[in-house]
């Protein structure tokens, strides 16, 4: 079972009773607020699927103190499927992780012809919607009650972007990056759970760890747990990536390597897996990493390969790949890189 990531809400007759082109005076469904404030804490985002009118529905979200909870909304005229489409491709995540909320059928039915990996909810069920497995995390972590930020953080990122007229690489080198790599501590287990959770297209197994087998491989002599965050002068991405390490005698294998996939557009993605190469050759090791295709993790795979990795056995969909060490990427330039080893 995932759990949904985002949870796109329709307007009229959902969020509020009533239809906003014709004037209702609209009234926000009982215990509507409580509940959009309560899965943004749990770390669910959420955005808006509605046709309407563009800025008079953000108007009236913004008078029910309630546009800052949405992220993306696509009110406009076109169809449900295609607005819970653009909203998947501007967070970046799995269609299979969206749930739909509607009042009608048809709109129902409509998305869930077109993605039918996506979970839609008649707007009536809505008292049940806090009770939901796929709802319901066991642990928010510190990340997760951030998540909505980090996003809007972003959009801000994004925006300077757009306006900035130098060259990428450049821009890149205006944030500021501070790419920090350190051992996993107690504290950083629940985060690092929840990414092997939802994190699908930069991850090298698919594999979900359990707070109790991380805490576990993290006491193992015979493991090294790594863990790395990222910030800018705009602010925390929040624990963003994790690599584990098995260590036998002259050789080390890396049974898991992740990272969110937020992070790719900054130029971060191979920072940890240079740091692991690093490492093996300064420790005379031979360095062999594990990859488990999935229906998801392609782009894992090619970074692997673009990294001087090579087939030494496979079965089925499981890989073992090795790294002669011959060639070691450098750190980017625009990123300053900390290591608490």
């Amino acid at each position: 079972m995932k759990m949904v990531k985002c949870v796109v809400w329709d307007l009229d007759d959902t969020l509020w009773h009533g239809t906003l082109s014709a004037g209702d005076d609209l009234v926000l469904r009982e215990g509507v607020v409580d509940l959009v404030k309560t899965l943004d804490a749990r770390g669910i985002l959420q955005s808006v699927a509605s046709k309407n009118n563009h800025d008079d529905a953000m108007r009236k979200l913004d008078e029910l103190g309630l546009a800052e909870y949405f992220l993306y909304p696509q009110i406009n005229w076109n169809s449900k499927s295609s607005s819970v489409a653009a909203i998947r491709q501007k967070l970046n995540i799995g269609i299979d992780t969206i749930m739909f909320v509607d009042d009608q059928p048809f709109e129902r039915d409509e998305v869930a012809f077109a993605h039918p990996e996506v979970e839609t909810v008649d707007s009536a069920e809505l008292a049940t919607l806090l009770t939901m497995p796929r709802l319901s995390p066991k642990v928010v972590t510190e990340d997760a009650s951030r998540r909505r930020l980090m996003y809007l953080e972003d959009q801000a990122r994004s925006e300077a972007e757009l306006d900035y007229q130098g060259a990428a690489d450049e821009f890149l080198g205006s944030l500021g990056m501070i790419f920090h790599i350190s051992r996993a501590k107690g504290d950083d287990l629940r985060r690092l759970e929840e990414l092997t959770e939802r994190t699908n297209q930069l991850n090298s197994t698919g594999i979900q760890y359990s707070y109790e087998q991380l805490d576990e491989l993290m006491h193992s002599p015979d493991h090294d747990l790594w863990v790395c965050e990222l910030t800018d002068r705009y602010g925390s991405y929040g624990k963003i990536g994790m690599a584990l390490v098995e260590k036998q005698d002259d050789r080390w294998t890396i049974n898991l390597l992740l990272m969110s996939c937020r992070t790719v557009s900054k130029g971060v993605g191979t920072v940890l897996l240079s740091f692991l190469l690093k490492q093996a050759a300064e420790n005379g090791k031979r360095l062999f990493a594990r990859f488990r295709r999935t229906d998801r993790n392609r782009q894992m795979l090619v970074t692997y390969q673009l990294a001087n990795f090579r087939v030494v056995s496979h079965e089925g969909s499981d890989y073992l790949y090795e790294n002669d060490l011959a060639v070691r990427q450098e750190y980017p330039e625009y990123i300053k890189v900390e290591i608490d080893a």
